[in-house]
């Protein structure tokens, strides 16, 4: 049975993310579904034709409605129809097979919704999966990420990555992280107190404003095996993770670390705290994900506006066969719809 979106519901802004990939699948399987049309209502930014050609490819009987591009949807329209802000450049692909033509197209997508949030026609946008090398391979050799992007387009002076695994045990797991796209060798480089401050200050501020936690609990872990081993393993705990943490604690935040990943990451230790930062990005994101991978969450702190996506790629080898899981997907909506109604109250 259908759910009828309830006028009073956030307005989000979703981008299907690479054509070729399963964003457009998934976006319209959540159509179908009326995912969390209950908690909120749906705008795509997107070209019409990508997803009324995706649909077909699909088997899937579903009117495509385009509605000028900011323009809230008619409660009438977005009952019957997928309402799509249109958005122009968009070159046809087959599914699985990105073209590098299509990368303005796929970064017009994001301005649009950006601008939609910041100017408060939508409350939130919702991001499908990137494919970054066809973007680099379209003419954007700078371009690193979704979270990067963003936070150059938006302003914001330092974006951070976190992801949430909502259903996972103790209770749901929030993993940020200090540095995201970049090499393993150029992590240590990269990895200052000024950066590891601010990331800090970032996930603190963001814990208490979109998840009502008071007095959030932050576990820190250290960058090195053991967390350095007392300088035998590696100096950043000593050199730079400590001191850091010694100053907030003496602000009054409840930051403790630098703590061993290896232990952390285990029931006992994890249920005192609320969210964990980590170093790099394969430090803490294979045990979010084995936690919570399909379920989890993507959302990037710091920003001006409110961003949840997906925590998986682009799944070319599963576009257009109509077996790509939409759990992530279904989930990134109902997390910006619940921080919405957050941020309201």
């Amino acid at each position: 049975m259908k759910t009828r979106p309830d006028s009073r519901a956030p307005l989000l802004v979703v981008t299907p993310g690479e054509p070729a990939g399963i964003g457009p699948d998934l976006v319209i399987a959540s159509a179908l579904a009326r995912t969390g049309q209950e908690r909120a209502r749906l705008v795509i930014a997107s070209d019409p034709a990508l997803l009324q050609t995706r649909a077909r490819q699909l088997g899937v009987d579903i009117t495509v409605r385009s509605v000028p591009a900011g323009q809230v949807p008619s409660a009438e329209d977005l009952d019957q129809a997928l309402c799509v802000w249109p958005v122009p450049g968009y070159q046809p692909v087959q599914p699985g097979r990105p073209a590098a033509g299509n990368a303005r197209h796929v970064l017009a997508t994001l301005d649009l919704a950006v601008a939609a949030c910041r100017d408060g026609t939508a409350e939130a946008m919702v991001t499908g999966p990137i494919q970054k090398s066809a973007i680099i391979e379209g003419g954007y050799a700078d371009f690193s990420g979704h979270t990067e992007y963003l936070a150059h387009v938006t302003g914001a002076p330092l974006p951070v990555m976190m992801l949430v695994a909502p259903h996972a045990q103790p209770g749901p797991l929030r993993v940020a992280l200090v540095t995201t796209h970049l090499p393993l060798r150029a992590v240590p480089e990269a990895l200052t107190p000024a950066l590891l401050k601010q990331s800090l200050q970032v996930l603190l501020h963001d814990l208490q404003a979109s998840f009502g936690i008071a007095q959030p609990r932050v576990a820190v872990t250290g960058l090195n095996p053991h967390a350095g081993e007392s300088g035998h393993l590696g100096r950043e705990e000593i050199d730079c993770i400590a001191p850091v943490i010694h100053a907030l604690r003496a602000e009054g935040a409840q930051v403790e670390g630098p703590l061993p990943a290896d232990t952390l990451f285990t029931p006992r230790h994890l249920q005192a705290f609320d969210a964990v930062l980590t170093m790099y990005h394969d430090q803490g994101l294979p045990v979010l994900k084995y936690a919570g991978f399909g379920t989890a969450v993507n959302l990037t702190l710091g920003l001006p506006i409110l961003r949840a996506s997906v925590d998986h790629g682009t799944a070319l080898d599963l576009a257009g066969t109509g077996t790509a899981d939409g759990g992530s997907f279904s989930a990134a909506i109902a997390m910006a719809a619940e921080l919405c109604h957050r941020r309201r109250a």
